[in-house]
C-alpha cells in the first residue's frame, strides 16, 4: 500500500511485506517525485533493524534507500525480483 500523508507534500505512507507475519509501516520523504499509485507492487530496499519514529503522529517502522538525484530521492531497487525479507549484503 502506498498513499500521502495528510498536511505533506513529501511524506509517503508505505505499507510494506518485509518476510515477517505482519506488514511494516514507514513513512517517507519521497512524495515530491514518487506517486503513490508507482510504488505499489515494486520491491524496494529498506532497513528494518531501526527503532520505530514518530512522523506527522504516524509510527515508521524502517527506512527507504535512496540516492540524491537531480530531480530528488531515487529509491534502490533490486535488480531481478526477491524474496520479501531477503537480507542486504
Amino acid at each position: 500500500e502506498a498513499s500521502r500523508v495528510e498536511g505533506s507534500e513529501k511524506l509517503l505512507k508505505l505499507v510494506i511485506e518485509v518476510g515477517e507475519p505482519a506488514t511494516r509501516q514507514i513513512i517517507a520523504g519521497i512524495g515530491k517525485v514518487y506517486e503513490p499509485e508507482m510504488l505499489v507492487g515494486k520491491q524496494i530496499v529498506i532497513v528494518a533493524n531501526l527503532e520505530p519514529r514518530i512522523i506527522m503522529g504516524l509510527e515508521s517502522q524502517g527506512m527507504v534507500l535512496a540516492v540524491d538525484g537531480a530531480d530528488g530521492p531515487v529509491l534502490l531497487l533490486p535488480e531481478k525480483p526477491v524474496l520479501a525479507g531477503t537480507i542486504l549484503k
